[in-house]
């Protein structure tokens, strides 16, 4: 099973690659599929590429859920 994870948009460089904050740490992921990402945006990341922009409330939503599934 796949899973994609929630992660927010911390920096945007150039080459379709953006910093996002991974809880405290950071990943460089690539945004081919999601081009108009910002700043502060939420992704869906999956293998290293985000897959879909999310709203902060689906963000949380997921979120929530996952730590859910861990305890």
């Amino acid at each position: 099973m796949c899973l994609g994870v929630p992660l927010k948009i911390v920096e945007i460089k150039e080459g379709n690659i953006a910093i996002v904050d991974m809880g405290g740490s950071t990943l460089e992921i690539s945004t081919i599929f999601t081009p108009e990402v910002k700043v502060g945006d939420y992704v869906l990341v999956h293998a290293g590429f985000s897959i879909s922009i999310l709203s902060n409330e689906e963000a949380e939503e997921i979120i929530s859920a996952l730590e859910e599934l861990e305890k």
